[in-house]
Protein backbone atom coordinates (compact mmCIF):
# COMPACT_ATOMS: atom_id res chain seq x y z
CA UNK A 1 0.00 0.00 0.00
CA UNK A 2 1.38 3.27 -0.98
CA UNK A 3 1.86 6.89 0.94
CA UNK A 4 -0.93 8.57 1.72
CA UNK A 5 -1.93 12.25 3.38
CA UNK A 6 -4.31 12.10 6.00
CA UNK A 7 -6.49 15.05 7.66
CA UNK A 8 -9.44 15.19 10.54
CA UNK A 9 -12.17 17.08 9.46
CA UNK A 10 -14.40 19.00 11.94
CA UNK A 11 -17.48 19.46 10.35
CA UNK A 12 -19.35 17.93 7.49
CA UNK A 13 -18.90 21.01 5.71
CA UNK A 14 -15.00 21.07 6.02
CA UNK A 15 -14.92 17.12 5.34
CA UNK A 16 -16.09 18.00 1.95
CA UNK A 17 -14.38 21.29 1.76
CA UNK A 18 -10.87 19.31 1.69
CA UNK A 19 -12.21 16.69 -0.10
CA UNK A 20 -12.86 19.02 -3.02
CA UNK A 21 -9.47 20.54 -2.73
CA UNK A 22 -7.46 17.47 -2.66
CA UNK A 23 -7.00 14.94 -5.74
CA UNK A 24 -7.48 12.08 -5.17
CA UNK A 25 -9.15 12.01 -2.03
CA UNK A 26 -11.66 9.86 0.28
CA UNK A 27 -13.47 10.07 3.24
CA UNK A 28 -13.08 7.65 5.75
CA UNK A 29 -14.26 6.55 9.26
CA UNK A 30 -14.11 3.05 10.80
CA UNK A 31 -11.72 1.64 7.57
CA UNK A 32 -12.68 -1.54 7.85
CA UNK A 33 -13.19 -1.97 4.15
CA UNK A 34 -11.24 0.85 2.76
CA UNK A 35 -8.14 0.14 4.13
CA UNK A 36 -8.53 -3.59 2.86
CA UNK A 37 -9.02 -2.36 -0.80
CA UNK A 38 -6.53 -0.16 -0.59
CA UNK A 39 -3.71 -2.57 0.72
CA UNK A 40 -4.47 -5.29 -2.14
CA UNK A 41 -4.89 -2.40 -4.72
CA UNK A 42 -8.53 -2.53 -5.29
CA UNK A 43 -8.80 0.89 -4.73
CA UNK A 44 -5.51 3.84 -4.41
CA UNK A 45 -6.10 7.25 -2.94
CA UNK A 46 -3.35 10.09 -2.09
CA UNK A 47 -5.30 11.64 0.65
CA UNK A 48 -7.67 10.24 3.36
CA UNK A 49 -10.47 12.73 5.32
CA UNK A 50 -11.36 11.78 8.73
CA UNK A 51 -14.92 11.96 9.04
CA UNK A 52 -15.11 10.63 12.53
CA UNK A 53 -15.54 14.02 14.30
CA UNK A 54 -18.24 15.57 12.43
CA UNK A 55 -21.14 15.50 14.44
CA UNK A 56 -23.35 12.69 12.44
CA UNK A 57 -22.89 9.72 14.59
CA UNK A 58 -25.94 9.56 16.71
CA UNK A 59 -29.59 7.68 16.48
CA UNK A 60 -32.30 9.72 17.16
CA UNK A 61 -36.46 9.47 16.88
CA UNK A 62 -39.29 11.99 16.02
CA UNK A 63 -42.39 11.16 15.35
CA UNK A 64 -41.93 10.75 11.43
CA UNK A 65 -38.72 8.91 11.56
CA UNK A 66 -35.70 7.22 12.98
CA UNK A 67 -32.49 9.10 11.84
CA UNK A 68 -28.96 7.13 11.76
CA UNK A 69 -25.64 9.53 11.46
CA UNK A 70 -23.43 8.01 8.95
CA UNK A 71 -20.61 7.74 11.49
CA UNK A 72 -22.36 5.78 14.28
CA UNK A 73 -21.28 2.78 14.23
CA UNK A 74 -22.80 -0.97 13.41
CA UNK A 75 -23.19 -2.09 16.94
CA UNK A 76 -23.98 1.31 18.31
CA UNK A 77 -27.25 1.04 16.08
CA UNK A 78 -27.84 -2.77 16.47
CA UNK A 79 -28.17 -2.80 20.14
CA UNK A 80 -30.01 0.22 20.17
CA UNK A 81 -33.28 -0.47 22.51
CA UNK A 82 -35.84 0.92 20.04
CA UNK A 83 -34.24 0.45 16.85
CA UNK A 84 -34.87 -4.02 18.16
CA UNK A 85 -38.09 -2.56 19.05
CA UNK A 86 -39.37 -0.51 16.52
CA UNK A 87 -37.18 -1.76 13.29
CA UNK A 88 -36.40 -5.16 14.19
CA UNK A 89 -35.03 -5.75 10.74
CA UNK A 90 -32.65 -3.52 11.08
CA UNK A 91 -31.18 -5.07 13.99
CA UNK A 92 -31.17 -8.18 12.74
CA UNK A 93 -29.12 -7.22 9.36
CA UNK A 94 -26.51 -5.60 11.40
CA UNK A 95 -25.75 -8.09 14.19
CA UNK A 96 -25.61 -11.01 11.06
CA UNK A 97 -22.75 -8.08 9.74
CA UNK A 98 -19.34 -9.25 9.67
CA UNK A 99 -17.95 -10.05 13.45
CA UNK A 100 -18.25 -8.29 16.89
CA UNK A 101 -14.97 -6.64 16.20
CA UNK A 102 -15.73 -5.33 12.58
CA UNK A 103 -19.24 -4.03 13.82
CA UNK A 104 -17.35 -1.80 16.46
CA UNK A 105 -15.22 -0.64 14.30
CA UNK A 106 -17.94 -0.18 11.39
CA UNK A 107 -19.33 2.65 10.11
CA UNK A 108 -23.53 3.07 8.87
CA UNK A 109 -21.70 5.12 6.03
CA UNK A 110 -18.73 2.75 5.38
CA UNK A 111 -21.18 -0.23 5.33
CA UNK A 112 -23.85 1.36 2.69
CA UNK A 113 -20.22 1.91 0.67
CA UNK A 114 -18.64 -1.17 1.00
CA UNK A 115 -17.46 -2.72 -2.60
CA UNK A 116 -17.96 -5.69 -3.40
CA UNK A 117 -16.80 -9.32 -2.49
CA UNK A 118 -16.18 -10.69 -5.58
CA UNK A 119 -12.60 -12.04 -5.66
CA UNK A 120 -11.26 -11.41 -9.29
CA UNK A 121 -12.83 -7.13 -8.23
CA UNK A 122 -10.62 -7.68 -4.83
CA UNK A 123 -7.31 -9.22 -6.84
CA UNK A 124 -5.95 -6.26 -8.85
CA UNK A 125 -3.80 -9.08 -10.86
CA UNK A 126 -7.72 -10.02 -12.27
CA UNK A 127 -9.06 -8.66 -14.94
CA UNK A 128 -12.11 -6.61 -13.87
CA UNK A 129 -14.50 -4.21 -15.19
CA UNK A 130 -15.65 -2.00 -11.68
CA UNK A 131 -11.59 -1.61 -11.00
CA UNK A 132 -10.85 -1.25 -14.85
CA UNK A 133 -13.27 -0.78 -16.96
CA UNK A 134 -13.11 -2.40 -20.61
CA UNK A 135 -11.01 -5.06 -18.91
CA UNK A 136 -13.54 -7.89 -18.67
CA UNK A 137 -15.65 -9.93 -16.36
CA UNK A 138 -14.02 -12.92 -15.62
CA UNK A 139 -16.94 -13.99 -13.35
CA UNK A 140 -19.13 -14.88 -16.20
CA UNK A 141 -17.65 -17.70 -17.07
CA UNK A 142 -15.38 -18.37 -14.20
CA UNK A 143 -15.83 -18.72 -10.13
CA UNK A 144 -19.48 -17.28 -9.99
CA UNK A 145 -21.25 -19.40 -6.65
CA UNK A 146 -21.30 -15.90 -4.93
CA UNK A 147 -22.36 -13.60 -7.83
CA UNK A 148 -25.82 -12.54 -9.04
CA UNK A 149 -28.66 -14.39 -11.06
CA UNK A 150 -30.48 -10.85 -11.49
CA UNK A 151 -29.39 -7.53 -12.56
CA UNK A 152 -26.35 -8.84 -14.11
CA UNK A 153 -25.28 -7.44 -17.31
CA UNK A 154 -22.26 -8.94 -20.10
CA UNK A 155 -19.74 -6.68 -17.70
CA UNK A 156 -20.48 -7.42 -14.45
CA UNK A 157 -22.72 -9.65 -11.96
CA UNK A 158 -21.02 -9.25 -8.92
CA UNK A 159 -22.91 -8.63 -6.12
CA UNK A 160 -23.04 -6.27 -3.54
CA UNK A 161 -22.43 -7.41 0.23
CA UNK A 162 -24.44 -4.97 2.24
CA UNK A 163 -26.78 -6.53 4.88
CA UNK A 164 -28.15 -3.30 5.93
CA UNK A 165 -28.95 -1.90 2.26
CA UNK A 166 -31.07 -4.83 1.32
CA UNK A 167 -33.32 -3.91 5.46
CA UNK A 168 -33.03 -0.33 4.42
CA UNK A 169 -34.43 -0.75 1.16
CA UNK A 170 -37.13 -2.66 2.45
CA UNK A 171 -38.25 0.06 4.90
CA UNK A 172 -38.05 2.84 1.88
CA UNK A 173 -35.35 4.77 3.51
CA UNK A 174 -33.39 7.47 2.32
CA UNK A 175 -29.66 8.55 2.27
CA UNK A 176 -29.18 12.44 3.23
CA UNK A 177 -25.87 13.26 0.77
CA UNK A 178 -23.78 16.68 1.43
CA UNK A 179 -21.50 17.70 -1.24
CA UNK A 180 -19.92 20.55 -3.52
CA UNK A 181 -23.44 21.41 -4.81
CA UNK A 182 -24.96 21.63 -1.59
CA UNK A 183 -27.53 18.81 0.59
CA UNK A 184 -29.88 16.63 -0.86
CA UNK A 185 -31.65 13.16 -0.97
CA UNK A 186 -31.80 10.47 -2.60
CA UNK A 187 -34.13 7.48 -1.56
CA UNK A 188 -31.81 3.78 -0.94
CA UNK A 189 -34.40 2.24 -3.28
CA UNK A 190 -32.46 4.70 -6.18
CA UNK A 191 -28.87 4.97 -4.63
CA UNK A 192 -27.50 1.89 -6.15
CA UNK A 193 -27.16 1.87 -9.96
CA UNK A 194 -27.14 -1.34 -11.94
CA UNK A 195 -24.03 -2.47 -14.33
CA UNK A 196 -24.74 -2.13 -17.25
CA UNK A 197 -22.15 -0.96 -19.37
CA UNK A 198 -20.57 0.72 -16.38
CA UNK A 199 -19.81 -1.46 -13.58
CA UNK A 200 -17.55 1.00 -12.19
CA UNK A 201 -20.58 3.56 -11.33
CA UNK A 202 -22.27 1.86 -8.36
CA UNK A 203 -23.81 4.60 -6.41
CA UNK A 204 -26.06 7.26 -7.51
CA UNK A 205 -23.29 9.77 -5.17
CA UNK A 206 -21.65 13.00 -7.33
CA UNK A 207 -17.84 13.26 -6.71
CA UNK A 208 -17.02 14.78 -3.31
CA UNK A 209 -20.04 13.61 -1.71
CA UNK A 210 -20.28 12.64 1.94
CA UNK A 211 -23.33 10.58 3.19
CA UNK A 212 -24.38 12.24 6.34
CA UNK A 213 -27.65 10.65 7.70
CA UNK A 214 -29.91 8.01 6.64
CA UNK A 215 -33.68 8.08 7.80
CA UNK A 216 -36.27 5.23 7.92
CA UNK A 217 -39.74 6.20 8.38
CA UNK A 218 -41.49 5.04 11.44
CA UNK A 219 -44.61 2.76 10.68
CA UNK A 220 -46.40 -0.25 12.38
CA UNK A 221 -45.14 -2.36 9.11
CA UNK A 222 -40.85 -1.42 10.13
CA UNK A 223 -41.81 -2.87 13.63
CA UNK A 224 -43.01 -6.45 12.54
CA UNK A 225 -40.22 -7.19 10.38
CA UNK A 226 -37.53 -9.68 10.06
CA UNK A 227 -33.79 -10.35 8.34
CA UNK A 228 -33.23 -14.16 7.17
CA UNK A 229 -29.36 -14.73 6.16
CA UNK A 230 -28.21 -17.93 4.74
CA UNK A 231 -24.35 -18.05 4.55
CA UNK A 232 -21.50 -20.58 4.44
CA UNK A 233 -21.07 -20.16 8.25
CA UNK A 234 -21.92 -18.23 10.93
CA UNK A 235 -19.89 -15.69 11.89
CA UNK A 236 -18.13 -12.93 9.70
CA UNK A 237 -19.30 -14.29 5.94
CA UNK A 238 -21.32 -12.43 3.49
CA UNK A 239 -24.93 -13.55 2.67
CA UNK A 240 -25.33 -16.39 -0.23
CA UNK A 241 -29.10 -15.37 0.09
CA UNK A 242 -30.94 -12.97 2.30
CA UNK A 243 -34.46 -11.49 2.81
CA UNK A 244 -35.88 -8.43 4.60
CA UNK A 245 -39.18 -8.66 5.24
CA UNK A 246 -41.76 -6.29 6.68
CA UNK A 247 -45.47 -7.47 6.89
CA UNK A 248 -49.14 -6.60 8.08
CA UNK A 249 -51.97 -8.54 8.61
CA UNK A 250 -55.44 -8.54 9.33
CA UNK A 251 -56.60 -11.70 10.04
CA UNK A 252 -54.57 -14.17 7.32
CA UNK A 253 -54.90 -11.62 4.73
CA UNK A 254 -51.73 -8.81 3.62
CA UNK A 255 -52.53 -6.20 3.91
CA UNK A 256 -49.19 -4.69 3.19
CA UNK A 257 -45.79 -5.97 2.49
CA UNK A 258 -42.20 -4.86 1.77
CA UNK A 259 -39.49 -7.36 0.73
CA UNK A 260 -35.70 -7.04 -0.31
CA UNK A 261 -33.32 -9.39 -1.49
CA UNK A 262 -29.48 -9.93 -1.20
CA UNK A 263 -26.76 -11.99 -2.74
CA UNK A 264 -28.95 -12.59 -5.40
CA UNK A 265 -28.59 -9.03 -7.45
CA UNK A 266 -26.14 -7.24 -8.48
CA UNK A 267 -27.68 -4.09 -6.27
CA UNK A 268 -29.77 -4.99 -3.06
CA UNK A 269 -32.69 -6.41 -4.64
CA UNK A 270 -36.14 -5.26 -4.58
CA UNK A 271 -38.90 -6.24 -7.12
CA UNK A 272 -43.09 -4.87 -6.31
CA UNK A 273 -43.94 -6.76 -8.54
CA UNK A 274 -43.75 -9.70 -5.11
CA UNK A 275 -44.86 -7.44 -2.98
CA UNK A 276 -48.06 -6.57 -5.85
CA UNK A 277 -48.91 -10.25 -5.88
CA UNK A 278 -49.37 -10.74 -2.14
CA UNK A 279 -50.71 -7.78 -1.43
CA UNK A 280 -54.75 -8.36 -0.50
CA UNK A 281 -54.66 -12.06 -0.63
CA UNK A 282 -54.68 -14.51 2.14
CA UNK A 283 -51.15 -15.44 3.27
CA UNK A 284 -50.88 -19.40 2.74
CA UNK A 285 -47.79 -21.38 1.22
CA UNK A 286 -49.57 -21.21 -2.31
CA UNK A 287 -49.53 -17.51 -2.31
CA UNK A 288 -45.98 -17.10 -1.46
CA UNK A 289 -44.51 -19.55 -3.68
CA UNK A 290 -46.24 -17.66 -6.83
CA UNK A 291 -44.55 -14.36 -5.46
CA UNK A 292 -41.36 -16.72 -5.40
CA UNK A 293 -41.70 -17.25 -9.09
CA UNK A 294 -42.40 -13.82 -9.72
CA UNK A 295 -39.31 -13.12 -8.01
CA UNK A 296 -36.94 -15.60 -10.23
CA UNK A 297 -38.75 -14.69 -13.64
CA UNK A 298 -35.88 -13.17 -14.86
CA UNK A 299 -33.30 -14.81 -13.09
CA UNK A 300 -30.14 -15.19 -15.14
CA UNK A 301 -28.25 -18.02 -13.14
CA UNK A 302 -24.49 -19.08 -14.25
CA UNK A 303 -22.93 -22.60 -13.87
CA UNK A 304 -22.20 -22.39 -10.17
CA UNK A 305 -24.86 -20.22 -8.86
CA UNK A 306 -27.65 -22.09 -10.13
CA UNK A 307 -29.20 -23.36 -6.74
CA UNK A 308 -30.09 -19.99 -5.71
CA UNK A 309 -32.69 -19.71 -7.87
CA UNK A 310 -34.34 -22.02 -5.62
CA UNK A 311 -32.96 -21.15 -2.45
CA UNK A 312 -33.70 -17.29 -2.60
CA UNK A 313 -38.06 -18.89 -2.89
CA UNK A 314 -36.95 -20.78 -0.25
CA UNK A 315 -35.78 -18.42 2.15
CA UNK A 316 -38.45 -16.16 1.15
CA UNK A 317 -41.09 -19.02 2.20
CA UNK A 318 -39.27 -19.10 5.49
CA UNK A 319 -39.42 -15.75 6.56
CA UNK A 320 -42.92 -15.02 5.97
CA UNK A 321 -44.01 -17.89 7.00
CA UNK A 322 -42.23 -16.88 10.50
CA UNK A 323 -43.66 -13.69 9.98
CA UNK A 324 -47.33 -14.46 9.44
CA UNK A 325 -47.79 -17.70 11.54
CA UNK A 326 -48.05 -20.25 8.17
CA UNK A 327 -47.94 -23.30 9.28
Amino acid sequence: MRAFGYTVAGSPAEAVRIAAGTPDSTFVAGGTDLLNLMRDGAETHDHLVDVNHLGIDGVAFDSRRLRVGASARMRQVAEHFRVRREFPVLSEALLASASPQVRNMASIGGNLLQRTRCGYFRDSGSACNKRVPGSGCPAITGHNRGHAILGGSDHCIATHPSDLAVALIALDATAHLLGPGGDRAVPIADFYLLPGSTPDQETAMRPGELITWVDVPRTSLAAHSRYLKLRDRATFEFAVVSVAAALRTRGRVVQDVRLAFGGVGTRPWRDTRVETALRGRPLTGQAIAEAGRILVRDAEPREENRFKVELVQRALVSILSDLGGVR
